[in-house]
């Protein structure tokens, strides 16, 4: 069964918002995410139950069926591994590669995803430190936290963003903090949660509760 782009990226943001924990997701979570009306968001979910993608009863959210989730993962790997190749073969940097991934991520070949898979050597995770799922749509269990629930004195390496945003990124990039930056925890300030980091062996920053919130450490 073919699905129109639109109908994959809803697929896909229900997917992501499973990922965070959310057993049941609700259409006001929906609708923030793919940035649509809560009525446009209503009429898709009620297309995608008819295709038996997930199961949808209102005011009891939402959640993707086994077929639902095949395909969101599907979509997930060609996102990463295009991200991949415009990082490693093109020279794009972080911040610029998530909207091209998304125009790339709906093309239909599997043969031509698995060849570039092949291409790129079978990488394990995208340039934001994302899980890519393999050939047979399983994804590796990576272990890890987010910085802002660490402690004083705890320190570990960037494993991944929470917020991919151009925006973000390019934060990341004016304080030197990129996949594999060491992160030490000097101080939590009282006010407003906000730490005080050293960052590699020698730069000391202040990051913001928000920040701290979407920086994954492992």
């Amino acid at each position: 069964m073919d699905f129109t782009s639109t109908e994959e990226n809803y697929i896909k943001s229900i997917f992501h918002l499973s990922e965070d924990g959310d057993e049941t997701i609700s259409t006001n979570d929906i609708s923030r995410l793919v940035n649509a009306t809560a009525a446009s968001v209503t009429d898709m979910l009620k297309k995608l139950k008819q295709k038996n993608i997930i199961t949808y009863e209102k005011y009891q959210g939402v959640r993707l069926t086994k077929e639902g989730e095949r395909i969101a993962k599907s979509v997930v790997r060609k996102h990463r591994l295009w991200e991949v190749f415009l990082v490693d073969k093109l020279g794009y940097s972080w911040d610029k590669i998530h909207d091209i991934a998304e125009q790339l991520e709906h093309i239909r070949s599997e043969e031509m995803v698995d060849r570039l898979d092949k291409f790129l050597g079978f990488p394990k995770f995208d340039p934001h430190g994302d899980p890519i799922p393999d050939a047979s749509l399983n994804i590796k269990s990576v272990k890890q936290t987010l910085l802002a629930k660490l402690n004083k004195g705890d320190k570990g390496k960037v494993v991944g963003v929470k917020d991919s945003s151009a925006k973000f990124l390019l934060y990341l990039d004016a304080q030197e903090i990129h996949l594999g930056t060491e992160i030490e925890i000097m101080e939590v300030i009282e006010f407003d949660s906000s730490l005080v980091v050293r960052i590699g062996k020698k730069k000391k920053a202040t990051l913001s509760k928000l920040a701290a919130q979407n920086i994954f450490i492992g």
